[in-house]
């Protein structure tokens, strides 16, 4: 193996020696007493092509000079025409012109889009009035005032017709209350026309059309089954006992209710105890189901008039019952002057009988079991419709789940 020696030469940057600068040789050296000409782009001609691109001279492009730009100008030049001049210093006292046009074409830019969301409906309103509400003033004759255009609407000369809330409530729409809210809101069209007026009566077989925000404000109405115990009242306070609706809070919430186990679960809120009312009685002695809702389509399918919901009880008697007595408890008794409805009752064991009815009169089983010499110890209901209590404890509540009818 042959070891080769190599010899270093000593370069030039050796401790204390600098590195002498590169220079190039320029023979065109840059005069830096004056400031370099800027090239300007060409000037676009009307019948250019775009995909050519031209080529001129810097004698050309300077021959051809850059109109001013001012800040009332156009981008190409051009002065705006009929532009305003700008106020230099504004009066509080007396608003400029130019605010006052800007204002106003805001305000119909605004107004149309309002009327394009909707139809010929409203703006979704808010509490506070009209004016906050969008009212849109052009939906009315502006030849006419405000006074004489609502009036126009209404018909109170025309008695024999019902009046539009109650054929509202009468065809399941919703609860008179509601109905007069919506009209006031300007929710409800009637055979084209939107009613606001309060009162307005109208055919019976007339067309009634409601907004979708009227449908929003229904559903999220909210109804609450309610396993009340002894010792409260449905309704208001009386007594010293309290209502059953101080029970609703989220301390006594079910915690099996399928609707805490959903993905997006329902959360409780104070708003929903406004207008939250019983739909039918359940005496003090007495627990079970009690239906609380803010639909008043529900509550009107409940207690209407016209209802025919079966209501569900199981009774604890003392006493004895003849078969002539099941026979009056079951069709045949009066109550305050009024012949009861058909009912059904049976044992449902040999101290605890069934009823089912289809009315629910102050005390009704109570005094039904006294005119046969029967004496009530306990009462519970247990069912309402197709809905049943379950396994609700008492003192807690769920909500009505989407699948469940009355």
């Amino acid at each position: 193996m042959t070891t080769l020696k190599l010899n270093k030469t000593p370069s030039d940057t050796s401790a204390g020696t600098a590195k002498k600068p590169v220079r190039r040789n320029n023979s065109l050296p840059r005069d830096r007493t004056t400031a370099p000409v800027k090239p300007q782009r060409p000037q676009a001609t009307e019948n250019r092509d775009p995909r050519v691109r031209e080529h001129s001279a810097p004698e050309a492009r300077e021959a051809r000079p850059e109109p001013a730009r001012q800040r009332n100008h156009r981008h190409d030049g051009t002065p705006y025409e009929n532009k305003p001049a700008r106020p230099l210093a504004p009066d509080s006292r007396a608003p400029a012109e130019r605010n006052v046009s800007v204002d106003a074409r805001r305000n119909d830019t605004t107004s149309r889009d309002k009327a394009d969301r909707e139809g010929a409906y409203r703006n979704p309103p808010r509490r506070g009035g009209k004016a906050r509400d969008g009212f849109v003033a052009s939906e009315f004759d502006k030849n006419r005032s405000n006074k004489e255009a609502f009036a126009g609407r209404a018909n109170p000369s025309q008695p024999e017709q019902p009046r539009l809330s109650k054929v509202m409530a009468e065809r399941g729409i919703c609860s008179r209350r509601e109905a007069d809210e919506w009209i006031e809101n300007g929710w409800v069209k009637v055979n084209g026309e939107i009613i606001e007026t309060l009162g307005t009566r109208i055919d019976p077989n007339a067309e009634i059309i409601i907004s979708s925000y009227a449908q929003e404000h229904q559903a999220e109405n909210v109804t609450i089954i309610l396993h009340k115990p002894v010792g409260y009242v449905s309704g208001q306070a009386e007594d010293g006992y309290e209502p059953a609706v101080v029970l609703v809070h989220p301390d006594n919430q079910w915690p099996e209710d399928p609707e805490l186990h959903k993905h997006n679960p329902k959360q409780f809120h104070r708003g929903m105890l406004r207008g939250l009312a019983p739909a039918g009685r359940l005496d003090i002695d007495s627990t079970g189901m009690l239906v609380l809702t803010q639909d008043g389509r529900v509550a009107r399918h409940l207690i209407g008039e016209d209802s025919t919901v079966e209501k569900e009880y199981l009774v604890r008697v003392t006493g004895e019952l003849t078969d002539a007595g099941m026979k009056l408890l079951n069709f045949g008794l009066s109550l305050d002057g009024e012949k009861l409805k058909p009912a059904k009752v049976s044992w449902q064991n040999e101290d605890q009988l069934r009823f089912v009815l289809r009315e629910g009169k102050k005390r009704q089983i109570r005094r039904m079991c006294e005119m046969v010499g029967l004496q009530v110890v306990g009462l519970k209901r247990i069912r309402i419709g197709s809905v049943n209590l379950g396994k609700l404890p008492a003192g807690q509540w769920r909500y009505l789940r989407p699948e469940e009818r009355f």
